[in-house]
């Protein structure tokens, strides 16, 4: 059998579909690939928010598959220095190991991560230690069996030698759909998720939330993607409280993508609390 998915990935056909590849969240996003011929990936994003705040990152990247090691370095505006260390498949076959260290230079702040990701036939466990505060530890594991998934999540405090989180999940992968359901944060909020790839041009999807710790209401969100033709597609949603969301994206020539997107509150259209924006994406 092939190797099932993390934890945080069981609900990812449907939450990618509802999630990504909404412009609107930005009011512009611009991000710029390149790769060089020494396995060196580079990438530039720039942010302006709707609030007319910008942002922005550079992020380098090397691999050397021989050895089965990846160096990630991020500086961003916020004068952040982020490294990750990958080895993956080095001391054992399925085993991945990551060193996550940063560095703010503005407060002396520093961070220090270890993440284990253990993947075998039937079988995907990860583990993420934080170094420097606490320390703790979160875990989580994710069995599989002829499409069926079942999984479970802790949070661990060392100093305090105490369970501090604990999520389960349980879910169907087929090649056309999938379901899940998952009770995150302590078993207290329950979501349910389907995904539906109707055929080669459309797929469709839903999820329900439920928070039994804040309300009795169930939050609903559906959603739809279209692909036009080979280079374009587009995206349709809408919640329980009326807001819908509809995005384009179309590959305008080789290496240069545009992303368009808007929102808007169906039940206060005569308010100003719809937003619009978009994305570029350069690819060498």
């Amino acid at each position: 059998m092939s190797v099932p998915p993390a934890f945080a990935d069981i609900s990812k056909s449907a939450n990618d579909l509802l999630n990504k590849d909404f412009y609107h969240l930005s009011a512009g996003t611009i991000e710029v690939k390149s790769n060089t011929p020494n396995n060196v990936a580079f990438k530039v994003t720039g942010k302006s928010s709707h609030e007319k705040a910008t942002s922005g990152a550079i992020e380098g990247k090397y691999v050397d598959k021989s050895l089965g090691l990846t160096l990630t370095q991020v500086w961003n505006t916020a004068n952040n220095l982020d490294t990750k260390i990958e080895l993956a498949d080095s001391v054992a076959k399925g085993l991945k190991a990551e060193g996550v260290f940063s560095f703010l230079p503005a407060t002396q702040s520093k961070g220090a991560k270890l993440n284990l990701t253990f993947k075998q036939s039937a079988f995907h466990g990860r583990a993420f230690f934080d170094l420097l505060k606490g320390p703790t530890a979160n875990i989580d594991a994710v069995i599989g069996h002829e499409g069926f998934l079942a999984g479970a999540q802790a949070g661990y405090d060392v100093q305090k030698a105490a369970v501090t989180s604990y999520s389960a999940a349980v879910g169907y992968v087929a090649p056309q759909y999938s379901a899940a359901i998952t009770a995150s944060s302590n078993l207290s909020v329950f979501a349910a998720s389907y995904y539906h790839k109707v055929n080669s041009q459309t797929e469709a999807g839903a999820k329900a939330t439920w928070d039994s710790k804040a309300s009795n209401a169930v939050g609903l969100e559906v959603a739809s993607k279209y692909r036009l033709d080979p280079v374009s597609f587009a995206k349709a949603k809408i919640n329980d409280r009326g807001v819908a969301a509809v995005s384009y994206n179309v590959l305008l020539r080789p290496g240069v993508t545009l992303g368009l997107g808007a929102s808007f509150d169906t039940q206060k259209l005569d308010q100003a609390t719809h937003k619009v924006g978009a994305s570029f994406t350069f690819e060498s």
